[in-house]
C-alpha cells in the first residue's frame, strides 16, 4: 500500500504539517467514528482559543501516544517500565525554531525546557508529534516558582461514581461561594471532577497544597463520602481529594485535552449548571466538544479575577489533622507522617515523632 503523503492543519497564521495522516488513534466506537492522527491535529486547532487561555504560557509536559491509544495500552511510569505512551517534560530535539520553552525545576533540583505553549500552531505540532493529553503546570512565566492556581482534584475510588463526584462537588461550590472565592469546574476525561481556582502568584507550591488539604478536610467534614486519606487502604468508598496534585511538578490534564480511553474522551470545561446536568462524562468527545464551543467557552471568564489563599489556609491552620504524606518520589518532607501503609506499620517500632526505632 502506498504510503500516503504528508497533509497541513493551517492554523493562527501557520501550516504545521502533519506525517502519517491517516494513522488511526483512536478505533470507531458506538460514540465516534475511527479517528486518525490528522483529526486530532485538528481537533486542537479547533479548540486552540480557549485552550490556550488555560494553558498558554505555563510549562507543559506532554503525554505521547505516537501509534494511537487501544484498550489495554499502557502509560509508562518512567520508572524503567515499558509503556505504549510516556510523559514528554523536556522538549525534544528537532522541535521547530518556533516552538518556545520554559524551564522548571524538579524536587530532585533538576532543571528541564519544557513546552510552553505560546500559539495555537504549538498544540497542533504537539499533536503532529504523538500528544493527547496536555500536563500544564500551575504557573505561568516569568514566576515559575508561585503557582496562579489551585487544583481540586475530585478523584472517585472503587465503589464511586461520576455520581457522587457531582454531588461533592455541588458541595465544593458552596463552601467556595461561602469563602469569597469562585471556581471553575471541568470532567477529568474519566469518572473524576477538576475545580480550578485562579489565584494570586503569592504563594510556595507548599502552601497551594497546605490550602488543597484545608479544603478537602472541610468538605470531609461537610459530606462523608469525602477523604483526604492518602493510603488507598483507608479511603474506603469515597471521594479522595487528591491534594498532592499541587506540588512542584504534579500535573492533571489540562482543559480541552484528549484522554488517553477508548472513545476519545475529552476534559472538559463546564459551567456549574452544565456540571449538575451531565449524566456521562464520555459523552464530551472530539466529535461533540468543537461543537459545544459554538456557544461560548465556559471558562472565559476565569482570567477577570485572582483570589487570596487566606481564607483556605485558615482552613489548614485551624482544621486537626496536621501534616500529610508527599508521594514516594518526593523527599521526606518536615513533619510528614511515616511513609509505610498502616496495615503494615508495627507500633512499637516507631516513636511518637513517627520515627523508626526497630
Amino acid at each position: 500500500m502506498a504510503k500516503v503523503p504528508a497533509a497541513t492543519v493551517s492554523v493562527g497564521g501557520r501550516e504545521v504539517r502533519v506525517t502519517s495522516p491517516d494513522r488511526v488513534i483512536y478505533e470507531a466506537t458506538d460514540r465516534t467514528p475511527v479517528i486518525t492522527k490528522l483529526a486530532v491535529c485538528e481537533y486542537f486547532a479547533a479548540v486552540a482559543e480557549p485552550m490556550l487561555r488555560s494553558l498558554g504560557g505555563r510549562p507543559t509536559a506532554m503525554e505521547r501516544w505516537p501509534d494511537g491509544y487501544r484498550e489495554g495500552m499502557r502509560l509508562s511510569t518512567g520508572y524503567g517500565d515499558d509503556g505504549d505512551g510516556f510523559y514528554q517534560k523536556r522538549l525534544p530535539k528537532g522541535a521547530p525554531d518556533w516552538i518556545e520553552t520554559v524551564t522548571v525545576a524538579f524536587p530532585s533540583r533538576r532543571t528541564a525546557a519544557e513546552l510552553c505553549p505560546s500559539e495555537p500552531g504549538s498544540l497542533v505540532w504537539a499533536a503532529q508529534m504523538g500528544t493527547l493529553t496536555f500536563h500544564p503546570w500551575p504557573v505561568r512565566r516569568p514566576d515559575v516558582d508561585h503557582p496562579d492556581e489551585l487544583r481540586l482534584d475530585l478523584d472517585p475510588q472503587p465503589g464511586t461514581t461520576f455520581a457522587d463526584a457531582q454531588r461533592v462537588a455541588d458541595v465544593a461550590r458552596e463552601l467556595l461561594a461561602e469563602l469569597g472565592l469562585r471556581g471553575y469546574p471541568k470532567t477529568s476525561g474519566n469518572r473524576g471532577i477538576h475545580i480550578y481556582l485562579r489565584i494570586r502568584p503569592e504563594w510556595t507550591f507548599e502552601d497551594v497544597r497546605h490550602a488543597a488539604i484545608g479544603f478537602g478536610r472541610e468538605l470531609e467534614r461537610r459530606d462523608g463520602g469525602v477523604t483526604t486519606a492518602w493510603w488507598k487502604e483507608q479511603r474506603g468508598e469515597r471521594i479522595f481529594i487528591d491534594y498532592n496534585q499541587n506540588n512542584r511538578d504534579r500535573t492533571i490534564a489540562g482543559a480541552y485535552s484528549l484522554r488517553a480511553k477508548v472513545g476519545a474522551p475529552v476534559s472538559t470545561p463546564l459551567t456549574w449548571a452544565q456540571l449538575a446536568e451531565v449524566r456521562d462524562p464520555a459523552d464530551f468527545t472530539i466529535v461533540t466538544v468543537p461543537e459545544r464551543l459554538a456557544d461560548g467557552d465556559p471558562w472565559a471568564g476565569m482570567d477577570d479575577e485572582a483570589f487570596s489563599l487566606e481564607p483556605l489556609l485558615q482552613l489548614w491552620e485551624t482544621l486537626p489533622g496536621g501534616e500529610l504524606n508527599f508521594p514516594p518520589d518526593y523527599p521526606k518532607m518536615p513533619g510528614e507522617p511515616p511513609r509505610v501503609q498502616p496495615s503494615k506499620k508495627v507500633a512499637e517500632h516507631w516513636d511518637a515523632d513517627g520515627n523508626r526505632i526497630a
